[in-house]
């Protein structure tokens, strides 16, 4: 402790305490004698020295450094260009290397936590991370139409979601215009009339029957006053438009199968990272109702027209869906993996520093 500083506190301990202090209130001349000659014996010192019982009287000055700039430094005291009081560095203090070096005493570094990674060399893919949707396959969704006025007599799919399997029968049509082009096939039959025949037996094929039920027709040689129609894929009605006994003209939709073996998930990039998706690439997917799964797709199509009101690039991707697990309309966390870089330097990403001017990551350097 400064020893002004002592003295001084032995004056305002004595003052406080009233002990000192005589039925007259008078000071003692003891008292007085003795301060006066501790103060006489500190003027008497250097000014800057320090006692022989202190620790920093052995120490040695080699520098100021500003308090939160340790790469300022002067050779006398003064302020920062912050405005802050220099601090001095002493010899014993110094620490060799850059300027930029700090040192943390092991005791701190373990409080804080402070953990270390080696730099390593191994293959990178940039990865985009986004969000998509999950649609319909439309390479794998079949539209049911006629192609002749009728009416429908018996329907067999009820409702919507219904599952098909390819050749199910679906409903059984009369329709006049059928009928008559099965009759007129028959008597071109009858008359041995090889034109004639071939062209009965076309417009039949042109009016939607299938070649086993022209087949049928020529073994059996009856007309049949119902038609079968049948789905021509596997899957799943996913709009049904008609009810059994309703018209039915060739410019109505009847329903629509959607096969969900296959499914694509649409996803939109930043403009910034166009250049990263390339066809064919490596694409992720993980859905919140299915933790832990992590579902394998690829980029089917890159679309060529950027949206002009969100800066984006429209990607579709493609999956397999042989569980039917992921849903149209369903949201999925995306992963989409460019280019691969070979052995290039990595770090953990935690360990960046980012700021508002570039990143930056500490070295360790042993000791």
């Amino acid at each position: 402790m400064n020893k002004y500083l002592m003295g001084f506190l032995l004056l305002g301990t004595a003052f406080f305490s009233g002990g000192w202090l005589g039925a007259t209130g008078m000071w003692p001349s003891s008292f007085l004698d003795s301060l006066i000659g501790f103060v006489n014996h500190q003027s008497m010192e250097a000014p800057g020295q320090m006692s022989s019982q202190g620790n920093t009287a052995e120490k040695k000055v080699l520098y100021w450094s500003a308090p939160m700039d340790p790469t300022f430094r002067s050779d006398k005291p003064g302020k920062s260009p912050m405005g802050m009081d220099l601090v001095p560095v002493y010899e014993n203090e110094a620490v060799d290397g850059d300027d930029a070096d700090v040192v943390i005493s092991p005791a701190v570094v373990n409080n804080l936590g402070v953990r270390t990674a080696p730099v390593q060399r191994q293959d990178m893919e940039r990865r985009i991370d986004a969000v998509g949707y999950v649609a319909f396959d439309e390479s794998r969704i079949s539209h049911i139409h006629l192609r002749t006025s009728g009416w429908i007599e018996r329907l067999l799919v009820k409702s919507e979601g219904e599952r098909v399997h390819k050749g199910q029968l679906l409903f059984e049509l009369y329709s006049p215009d059928l009928v008559n082009a099965q009759e007129e096939y028959l008597q071109s039959l009858s008359i041995q009339n090889k034109r004639l025949r071939q062209a009965s037996r076309l417009r039949l094929l042109a009016l939607g029957l299938l070649e086993s039920q022209v087949k049928q027709l020529e073994k059996s040689g009856k007309v049949q006053q119902l038609v079968s129609i049948f789905a021509p894929q596997q899957g799943i009605v996913s709009h049904l438009m008609v009810r059994q006994g309703m018209r039915v003209k060739p410019e109505m939709e009847i329903m629509t199968l959607a096969d969900l073996s296959s499914v694509w998930l649409q996803t939109e990039v930043f403009e910034r990272q166009a250049s990263w998706v390339t066809l064919g690439g490596r694409a992720e997917a993980n859905f919140s109702y299915m933790p832990g799964v992590t579902k394998k797709g690829v980029v089917d199509f890159i679309y060529p027209t950027l949206d002009p009101k969100t800066r984006t690039l429209k990607v579709r991707l493609r999956f397999d869906n042989p569980n039917e697990n992921m849903k149209p309309n369903m949201y999925a966390k995306v992963s989409i993996f460019g280019k691969t870089n070979k052995q290039v330097l990595t770090i953990p990403n935690e360990a960046v520093i980012r700021s508002g001017h570039g990143e930056r990551v500490m070295l360790a350097l042993g000791k």
